[in-house]
């Protein structure tokens, strides 16, 4: 017996940043994002033995462990050790489980599109499976959250979690830690399709360590600096109108917030762009690109640009001068999913 899972990677589209507890504990955060085509998979075995075996495929990495209730987290599959520990004290009293753990995603951590929340929502779903949890979409992304940044520490904020697991697009609103709420979006299907057919997503062709960055972000917030504070506020303001326009299918307002909420962006943190970012969305916008933007904490791996369709080969030519990738994504509406095989 096998259990499959899968959770689907997102575009933030506005209000990124916000979702920082330093921030929405204060002030209140609201995040704008969508998932779209690309997955976190994992495959969960039962195994016979008293080992513990978990694989990265996409890293080429496996690590086994003797059967436990606890597994090290100071190892390179610390998301794989962190999901595990926490379902054995949580949901199965302390018994340790004889599972093999695979996973892979179709795009890399640090790309921006939320892998490393997406690959722990996968795995807690397959568990979930495996065990029959009576856990729904908020449990899920919540302790998906506890998980990555109370358990193992890790720097980020709460969108990525609530993504993966809901799906589709979805208005978060970030009242604390422990109050999210999340508004699916109902948007009308011709809008979907002239979005796609608007969209080029571009692989800068090198993922980043975002924990500097939020570190950053976090450190200005606590200290009050006015003009990265500000930077927030201006990218929840951002999402509020991105939202209106998605619901009236203004995709030229969109685009709009898109480049204010980019502008605000950059004030947050010093390392959000650097010289080759701002060469290839110089190059995007001369090419006919209406706005664009880095998708996640900034510094590198996805940016995302809303174009005229008519205009959209124009701005991919332009962007086959860097080292970079440009890929065809879909919305998708579906949020985490797990099966038996």
């Amino acid at each position: 017996m096998l259990i499959r899972s899968k959770a689907p990677l997102r575009l933030g589209l506005a209000g990124g940043g916000t979702d920082l507890p330093s921030y929405a504990n204060i002030y209140g955060g609201m995040v704008l994002n969508a998932t779209i085509n690309m997955y976190a998979h994992t495959t969960l075995e039962p195994l016979d033995g008293d080992v513990i075996i978990f694989e990265a495929l996409d890293l080429k990495v496996s690590l086994t462990h003797p059967l436990s209730a606890i597994v090290p987290t100071d190892n390179v599959l610390k998301l794989h050790s962190g999901v595990y520990n926490r379902i054995v004290k949580d949901f199965n009293q302390n018994m340790p489980l004889a599972v093999k753990v695979s996973t892979q995603a179709d795009s890399p951590i640090g790309s921006g599109l939320g892998t490393s929340s997406a690959i722990v929502v996968s795995m807690i779903k397959a568990y979930v499976e495996y065990l029959k949890l009576p856990l729904g979409e908020y449990d899920v992304a919540k302790l998906a959250y506890d998980i990555e940044r109370k358990d193992l520490n890790l720097a980020g904020g709460m969108q990525d979690q609530y993504a993966a697991t809901f799906g589709g697009f979805n208005f978060i609103e970030f009242q604390s830690e422990s109050h999210v709420i999340v508004n699916p979006l109902r948007i009308r299907q011709w809008l979907k399709d002239e979005f796609e057919a608007s969209l080029v997503l571009f692989f800068t062709g090198k993922s980043r360590e975002s924990a500097h960055i939020i570190d950053e972000q976090i450190k200005h917030t606590t200290d009050n600096k006015s003009d990265n504070l500000d930077g927030l506020h201006q990218l929840k303001s951002a999402a509020i109108k991105m939202k209106e326009a998605i619901l009236k299918g203004d995709l030229n307002l969109v685009a709009e917030e898109l480049r204010l909420g980019w502008i605000a962006k950059k004030k947050t943190s010093s390392a959000v762009s650097n010289a080759h970012i701002d060469q290839i969305y110089d190059a995007a916008i001369d090419a006919g690109a209406l706005a664009g933007k880095v998708s996640g904490a900034g510094g590198g791996g996805f940016m995302m640009f809303i174009v005229d369709p008519l205009k959209r080969l124009n701005v991919i030519e332009a962007l086959k001068k860097f080292d970079g990738v440009v890929r065809d994504v879909e919305f998708v509406e579906k949020g985490t999913k797990g099966w038996y095989v």
